[in-house]
């Protein structure tokens, strides 16, 4: 009970995180934001690709058939941002990442939350 508890939560906060990252990169970005992703080497041509990404990994969370691969997904790209991080000599977001690495495979150990089975 318990479990499930623990994996609906951090499903809800994985699908909010990726919802609202991907709608980011459609806003006009801000001084710092501009900044930040400069440093990573992410131009803003690139930015609305990631925010269809976000958004297409965080709504594949809701579903058992895609929740491993999405999860999957997300782990690797916060392994790219940690990366790209370190490359630009930024430690300490890389290292605000890693809580961020936890969670999808925290989830992917949990396993899909919701016991959803139909019967006919």
């Amino acid at each position: 009970m318990i479990k499930t508890i623990i994996g609906s939560a951090l499903l809800i906060i994985s699908l909010a995180l990726s919802l609202k990252h991907g709608w980011d990169a459609f806003q006009p970005a801000n001084a710092e934001q501009a900044k930040m992703m400069a440093n990573l080497g992410v131009s803003r041509s690139v930015m609305p690709y990631f925010g269809v990404f976000s958004i297409i990994t965080g709504l594949m969370l809701l579903f058992p058939q895609t929740f491993f691969i999405s999860n999957l997904l997300n782990a690797i790209t916060i392994l790219l941002i940690m990366a790209l991080s370190l490359k630009a000599g930024d430690h300490k977001m890389a290292l605000i990442e890693i809580p961020f690495l936890a969670m999808p495979l925290l989830l992917i150990w949990l396993k899909y939350p919701f016991n959803l089975k139909f019967t006919s």
